[in-house]
């Protein structure tokens, strides 16, 4: 078995070779029919060009337009193998040459090779008779020269191995002759001398067809001749060949030819009846009909160009002589072809699933068109009957590409299905459709969304460890591996903390759970940002944000800050036994580290020595006289007083307070004068000390404070004020200004802080100067924040004897001012945010402050 490439070796060579170029390879290869099956044809993967591993890893198959798989790839050899015995005869007929158009794919990427397997004809067929015996009346009469048709013999080989030649045995009286008619050998019987019935009544006859194949093969037939007496004379044809066209839709009973024939003889000799001769198919005979008186040929069954296009049969006119004498003719019928079949949709191959993203031109499935019908009527036209991302590309004769043209989305059409519509050349045309769903896969193209941008969470203080804060979900249009969400805390600080410190989430569902409880007092809010990202290669995800709110419990208790007991157990404050009604013993002032309802402070005598001497005001924890001091009462009186918060459960504390009544106490001005200078004298140490240490921090620092304390001694007529800012922007709170005031109520001095928040309680505070301190230190008093020292250092400076002065709240980060604005560098931030720092500092100021308004007015008490 040669393989033989298919090279066109004629005029249009240069041409073929160009669309061989550009389109595909042909190749055919040539084989004796009736190979068993297993025989190998050729190596077709090495013929196409392909390795082994491309046999498998391309899918190299065998489409057959015919509907049977005569053969098909050995992947281990990538040879074509012969499935199953071919009969050529059975699939070709009396063509010559017989060629078995195939249709070779691959795929990865798809491409198509026209394959053609020529059938080689082996003389497998021996020269057949329809009948073996034949009987032949011949009347004596007959003159030498008569010829008498036979029946030709079939045989399905073609070329040499076909019909070529008849014998006949030898005799006295008959010759063979053999005429051609449309290739066809026909033979005749010729009566070379005449016959005498007298003599021999029947002669016996061997006719023997002969092919030209290797070895001969041959078939015979059996003729008897019966000699009759008188009716010389057979029926004559008007013409020997009778050819004739009609449609394939004609109608039954459609007349298509009448034959005729003539009998010079007389009477029931010359009357002629037609018939078809005796080998005359069953087919045929089931499509024609003919009338035996008057010679026309019918339609008698339906017509079919597609099955058979051309009709060959003969023709007999008889006698009714005695004996019977008959002439024949041949009728050769053309069917015309008809648009009568609707064209036809194949697909060769189809890839589906298409992943989303593929990119444009994209083959996606291989397409031919076959229409039964021929010339313009089989010529077929295939478009896309409905719109979509995909188009055709037309390839060979017949055969289209499905290609992309476009984007596709499979979260928004996961399948099309494309309707394909052929349509021929034909009058009228005629057309068909042919759905092909297509799949199309997914690819991560889109990230996790959340259900919300931000998230806000509320949660109590003091919470138990564990306890689950909100639950995140985000959904992934995508699918599978794409649209599985994992949740994650991206790494951020809380004061300083990792926020992993704080918080864990589960990584399947989103849920956030607080690793240990939360302190209100210590943190108010912090914020979460939180990423889904999906399992998609490469993965997508996105971040929302999750604020945490804490909200306040009433944990602590009302803490004391004045009158402070750190000498002792309890507060020993004076007073004169001249006091009258509603005179003011003292202030006591607490705080709550709380926050809203739970740190209003509300003040309790809750024990007294004499119950009816003293009230505490439920408020301001102002002690007062109820009455006046008489004799009798007692000179040591002892006080107990609650300090009760709002909140729920309500926390509280006491403080004690001693009152020592005393005959004639009053405060001199001039003791005053005289503690003034000498705490003046230690205010110039105090200064000293703090321009030392701050001169330690930065040079900048040491030059700010200096002009910083000269201008306030300077400016100190009521003009000079002192502010804390924030110092990364300008923003102010209206709602956390604090009025301070200085006020005296006999031998007490204190400041009065009042205002808040006005969206929440008024706090009203105090700072008390005591007669009773040599130093006249300050009593400090924060109603909010325990760690917010700006209020703090508000609150020191409000006791300068200045007339009013405001403050500003803000955040732990700030700068100092005094009128002249001038700011205090970054570098003290901490140091301004100690306590003994800032009490240092403002007593140093208030110091100086006293000192310059005694020299400009020494009679004016402080």
């Amino acid at each position: 078995m040669g393989i033989t490439l298919f090279l066109r070796r004629n005029i249009y060579c240069c041409l073929f070779l160009l669309i061989w170029n550009t389109i595909e390879a042909q190749i055919r290869y040539s084989i004796p029919e009736e190979l068993r099956g297993g025989s190998v044809v050729g190596n077709i993967a090495k013929d196409l060009g392909l390795d082994l591993s491309e046999v498998v890893d391309r899918k190299l198959r065998i489409a057959s337009g015919s509907g049977k798989r005569y053969f098909s790839v050995s992947v281990e050899k990538g040879e074509l193998i012969v499935n199953e015995k071919i009969d050529r005869e059975s699939l070709c007929g009396q063509s010559a040459p017989c060629l078995l158009p195939l249709e070779a794919v691959v795929e990865n990427p798809l491409q198509l090779h026209r394959v053609e397997i020529e059938i080689q004809d082996i003389n497998d067929n021996a020269p057949n008779f329809n009948s073996n015996e034949r009987t032949l009346n011949i009347p004596e009469s007959i003159n030498p020269g008569a010829k008498f048709l036979l029946d030709s013999a079939d045989d399905p080989d073609v070329g040499t191995n076909s019909l070529q030649s008849y014998s006949l045995d030898r005799n006295k009286y008959f010759v063979l002759n053999v005429k051609t008619q449309d290739g066809i050998k026909i033979p005749e019987l010729v009566l070379d001398k005449p016959l005498d019935r007298e003599k021999q009544g029947v002669h016996k006859l061997i006719l023997t067809a002969v092919d030209g194949g290797s070895p001969v093969r041959s078939g015979s037939c059996e003729i008897t001749v019966v000699v009759l007496d008188i009716n010389d004379n057979a029926p004559q044809f008007e013409k020997s060949f009778y050819e004739v066209t009609i449609d394939e839709n004609a109608q039954i009973g459609s007349n298509i030819v009448k034959v005729s024939a003539v009998d010079l003889d007389e009477g029931p000799n010359g009357e002629v009846e037609y018939f078809f001769t005796d080998k005359t198919s069953d087919a045929l005979r089931a499509v024609f009909d003919i009338n035996s008186k008057t010679g026309v040929i019918s339609v008698k069954g339906l017509l079919d160009h597609e099955q058979a296009n051309l009709h060959k049969f003969d023709v007999l006119a008889k006698d009714k002589g005695i004996p019977q004498m008959e002439g024949h003719c041949s009728i050769k019928i053309k069917i015309n072809d008809v648009n009568d079949n609707d064209p036809d949709i194949v697909i060769t191959s189809l890839s589906s699933p298409v992943p989303e993203n593929s990119p444009s031109n994209t083959v996606i499935a291989l397409i031919s068109t076959k229409d039964a019908d021929s010339g313009e009527n089989g010529k077929v036209n295939l478009t896309l009957a409905t719109p979509s991302p995909f188009r055709l590309n037309p390839s060979l004769s017949n055969h289209y590409s499905l290609v992309t043209n476009g984007p596709l989305d499979r979260e928004k059409y996961p399948e099309y299905e494309i309707k394909l519509n052929a349509i021929d050349s034909g009058s009228p045309p005629r057309s068909s459709q042919k759905s092909v769903k297509i799949m199309v896969s997914d690819v991560n193209d889109n990230p996790p969304v959340f259900s919300q941008k931000s998230y806000t969470v509320y949660t109590k203080e003091n919470s138990v460890h564990g306890s689950i804060l909100c639950s995140v979900s985000a959904h992934d249009p995508d699918l599978d591996q794409n649209a599985k969400i994992s949740y994650s805390v991206l790494d951020s600080k809380v004061q300083d903390v990792s926020i992993s410190s704080y918080i864990y989430i589960n990584s399947d569902n989103g849920s956030i759970y607080a690793m240990h409880s939360f302190d209100y007092e210590k943190m108010k809010v912090f914020q979460i940002q939180v990423q889904a990202k999906d399992h998609g290669s490469p993965s997508l995800s996105s971040n929302a944000t999750v604020h945490v709110f804490i909200l306040d419990q009433n944990d602590n208790a009302p803490a004391v800050i004045y009158p402070s007991a750190v000498m002792g157990s309890a507060s020993h404050q004076r007073m004169p036994r001249s006091a009258k009604a509603g005179h003011l013993v003292t202030k006591v002032t607490a705080v709550d580290a709380d926050s809203g309802h739970n740190a209003w402070i509300s003040y309790r005598l809750a024990e007294a020595a004499d119950a009816s001497l003293f009230s505490v005001n439920l408020h301001t924890g102002e002690v007062r006289t109820k009455r006046s001091v008489s004799e009798q009462d007692d000179s040591s009186q002892r006080l107990l007083i609650e300090i009760k918060d709002n909140g729920e459960p309500v926390q509280s504390t006491t403080v004690t307070v001693d009152v020592l009544i005393e005959d004639g106490f009053h405060e001199p001005v001039s003791d005053y004068r005289k503690k003034s200078a000498e705490v003046s004298k230690k205010s110039g140490k105090i200064t000293l000390y703090l321009i030392i240490s701050l001169a330690s921090v930065s040079l900048l620092c040491l030059m700010t404070f200096f002009i910083l304390l000269v201008k306030c001694a300077r400016g100190s007529r009521g003009s000079s004020s002192c502010c804390i800012r924030r110092s990364e922007s300008g923003y102010k709170n209206p709602n956390r200004n604090l009025q301070i005031q200085l006020n005296t109520d006999g031998p007490i001095k204190y400041v009065e802080v009042l205002g808040g928040d006005m969206m929440s309680q008024s706090q009203s505070f105090g700072s008390y100067l005591s007669p009773m301190s040599e130093f006249s230190d300050f009593t400090l008093v924060k109603p909010s924040s325990t760690t917010d020292f700006t209020d703090t250092l508000n609150v020191l400076d409000a006791s300068l004897p200045d007339s009013t002065w405001k403050f500003e709240s803000q955040q732990v980060s700030t700068l100092l001012f005094c009128k002249l604005h001038l700011p205090l560098p970054a570098g003290l931030h901490k140091e301004i945010h100690s306590l003994p720092f800032a009490v240092a500092l403002m007593s140093t100021i208030h110091r100086l402050r006293q000192t310059g308004k005694e020299k400009r007015a020494p009679k004016q008490p402080g």
